[in-house]
């Protein structure tokens, strides 16, 4: 096949839809969300690290890659914990702030290539995270110091300007 015959790739791509899709044009795009102020953060605490990995909202972080999902932990046994933890930042008067924070869990064995996703439980944080919640009491506390220490050192100004709520939690 010569190369202007060569079948054309497709594009997957999702778009995220930025500003205020609902400014009463009543086009495409009214009533969808935007996630343009959202930011999934990895938590590894395997290695004691934690990044930003926006692949993950797609499902295609560094962590999720070359694995099978299941939605049954018990079927990854010796999986490797790691959070993806859905980081919202608003305005307020003092400026921007993390204004949701919200953690979910997943467990990759990598020898077996299979892992634990519950999706449920991950749209539902992201949500929260998008409406202003801190969820993240069910993280373990090694994994919430990284969360916390990443935060602070990325955006020092977001960390002074978030509530008490989350410094509390973290």
């Amino acid at each position: 096949m010569s190369e202007d015959q060569s079948p054309k790739k497709k594009n997957n791509a999702f778009t995220i839809m930025k500003d205020d899709s609902t400014d009463g044009h009543g086009g495409y795009g009214v009533g969808s969300i935007s996630l343009e102020n959202v930011s999934p953060v990895i938590i590894d605490p395997n290695e004691d690290r934690a990044f930003v990995d926006m692949g993950a909202m797609h499902a295609r972080s560094e962590v999720e890659r070359r694995v099978k999902f299941l939605p049954d932990k018990d079927a990854v046994p010796n999986g490797k914990l790691y959070w993806i933890v859905w980081v919202t930042v608003d305005r307020k008067e003092s400026g921007p702030y993390y204004a949701g924070v919200a953690g979910s869990e997943i467990r990759v064995d990598r020898p077996i290539k299979r892992a634990y996703k519950s999706m449920p439980e991950h749209v539902t944080h992201l949500d929260k995270s998008m409406k202003g919640k801190i969820i993240v009491d069910h993280m373990d506390d090694h994994s919430k110091k990284l969360l916390r220490d990443f935060l602070k050192e990325f955006r020092p100004e977001l960390w002074e300007n978030s509530t008490d709520e989350l410094k509390n939690a973290l």
